[in-house]
């Protein structure tokens, strides 16, 4: 990893699907940001899903065989490019539905599910690809205006209580129960919110990265109001 860079200036914006894939993260940068403007309704498509629990998964089948109106059509053929795109790049993008995440009632300390600022980790080389198309988007977080949660003396004093094992194992605690993947915002930090449409990706830690990686966390959703979202 990357030793901390003071420095909030980490998007980086580009035109096209080329530049977002081969675009380097470097220095401070560890977002990449397409901006694009949405064609069809795709709150239409959003209306048609057959819901299956918080989480709904809508595969290529499905999509392609709700009945939508001319408008509707518009958004599933965005939805289909997008999802061409990314597997031809050697991607797995995954299309969801979302009501809500479940939350972390396991540690209500230091609670580890995606509403909380985050950073993705892979043992091998990766980037996270994110879109939202419809409803509330994510939100991105510098990392020079966070503060790792298990460094926070009150927190981590707390959990060494929780571990209650031996010193030298408190690290792969952490690292086991993902305690360490999360991060507090400072007083006043500038939290960046994804737009909608906009298809980013975010940088990840892997061990040949070269950049912090990007810290992250799914937004507050509304009763009523659902997400349509690209992930992989």
């Amino acid at each position: 990893m990357a030793d901390l860079i003071n420095n909030t200036n980490q998007i980086h914006g580009v035109d096209d699907f080329k530049n977002l894939i081969n675009t380097p993260f470097r220095g401070p940068i560890n977002a990449i940001r397409w901006k694009r403007t949405l064609v069809g309704d795709f709150s239409e498509i959003v209306e048609k899903v057959a819901l299956d629990g918080n989480v709904t998964e809508l595969n290529h089948e499905e999509l392609c065989e709700l009945e939508l109106s001319e408008q509707g059509q518009l958004a599933r053929e965005f939805l289909l490019n997008d999802l061409r795109a990314l597997k031809a790049h050697g991607a797995s993008p995954v299309l969801n539905v979302i009501k809500y995440y479940e939350r972390d009632t396991s540690y209500p300390l230091l609670p580890t599910d995606v509403y909380s600022f985050h950073v993705d980790r892979s043992p091998v080389a990766t980037d996270t690809f994110l879109c939202t198309y419809d409803g509330p988007t994510s939100e991105i977080l510098p990392n020079a205006q966070a503060k790792q949660k298990v460094l926070i003396p009150e927190l981590r004093s707390k959990l060494l209580k929780l571990y209650d094992g031996p010193k030298e194992g408190f690290d792969s605690f952490l690292r086991d129960c993902f305690f360490d993947l999360h991060y507090q915002a400072e007083p006043n930090a500038q939290i960046v919110k994804l737009g909608i449409g906009e298809l980013w990706r975010i940088a990840v830690d892997h061990p040949e990265s070269i950049v912090l990686p990007c810290l992250h966390r799914a937004p507050e959703e509304k009763d009523g109001f659902y997400r349509l979202m690209l992930i992989c």
